[in-house]
C-alpha cells in the first residue's frame, strides 16, 4: 500500500509540474493568437473599405463579372483570404509554443497554399473582365455581319476566354494539372477543328470562284 501511495503521489506531482510548466506557454500562445486575430480582423476591414472606396464590385458588375451574394462578394472573398493568411501566420508560433510540431507542419503547408488561392481569384476576376471587353470589341468590329452572327461570334469569344481563365485558375490551384492540360489541349483542338469546318463550309463558294478564275486565266 505504501508503494502504491508513493507512486500515486509522484504521478500527481509530475502532472501538476507539467501543468504548471504548460500554463505559461498556453497563456503566451493564446495571447499571440488573440493578437493575430485582432490584426487579421483589422486588415480585413481595411481591404473591404479599400475595395469599397475603389468601387471594385460596381466595376466588376459593369463588365459582366458574375455577381456574388452579399456574404460571398468578391471583395469579401479576397478580404477573408487575407484574414486567414494573417491568422495562420500567428498560429505558427502559437503551435510551436504549445509544442504541436505536426500542427505547425500542416499550417505551414496551408500558409504556402493560400497565395495560390488569392492569385486564382485575381485570375478569374481579370479574365472575366477581359472576356467582356473582347465580347464588346467583337460586337463593335463585326458590323458587316448579320446581327445574329455578330452575337454568336462575340459570345463564342467570350466563353472561350472564360473557359481558358477557369482552367488557368484551376492550374494555379494545382487541381488535377494533367487533366487540365488535356482539357485545354482538347479545347484548343475543338476550336481549330470548328473554325476549319466553318471556314471550309462558309468559304466553299468563294474558293470555287477563285479556282474558276485562275482556270479561266490559264485558258
Amino acid at each position: 500500500m505504501t508503494d502504491i501511495g508513493t507512486t500515486l503521489v509522484l504521478s500527481i506531482n509530475a502532472g501538476l509540474v507539467a501543468i504548471a510548466a504548460f500554463v505559461p506557454k498556453f497563456i503566451l500562445g493564446l495571447i499571440i493568437l488573440l493578437i493575430g486575430i485582432i490584426i487579421a480582423s483589422i486588415l480585413k476591414q481595411i481591404v473591404l473599405e479599400l475595395f469599397k472606396a475603389l468601387r471594385i464590385e460596381s466595376f466588376l458588375k459593369k463588365y459582366g463579372v458574375p455577381e456574388a451574394k452579399d456574404e460571398f462578394s468578391w471583395s469579401g472573398i479576397l478580404a477573408e483570404i487575407v484574414r486567414w493568411f494573417i491568422i495562420i501566420v500567428f498560429l505558427l508560433p502559437t503551435a510551436d509554443i504549445w509544442g504541436l510540431p505536426k500542427v505547425d507542419i500542416v499550417l505551414s503547408q496551408v500558409l504556402l497554399y493560400l497565395p495560390n488561392v488569392f492569385v486564382a481569384v485575381i485570375i478569374i476576376l481579370v479574365g472575366f473582365v477581359v472576356s467582356r471587353l473582347v465580347h464588346d470589341v467583337v460586337l463593335a468590329s463585326t458590323k458587316e455581319l448579320s446581327r445574329e452572327s455578330t452575337r454568336t461570334v462575340a459570345s463564342i469569344s467570350r466563353w472561350a476566354i472564360n473557359i481558358f481563365v477557369i482552367l488557368a485558375a484551376l492550374s494555379q490551384l494545382g487541381v488535377a494539372s494533367d487533366l487540365i492540360r488535356i482539357l485545354f489541349t482538347g479545347f484548343v483542338a475543338m476550336l481549330a477543328i470548328a473554325g476549319g469546318i466553318a471556314f471550309g463550309l462558309g468559304g466553299q463558294s468563294s474558293a470555287k470562284d477563285v479556282v474558276e478564275g485562275i482556270r479561266h486565266k490559264l485558258k
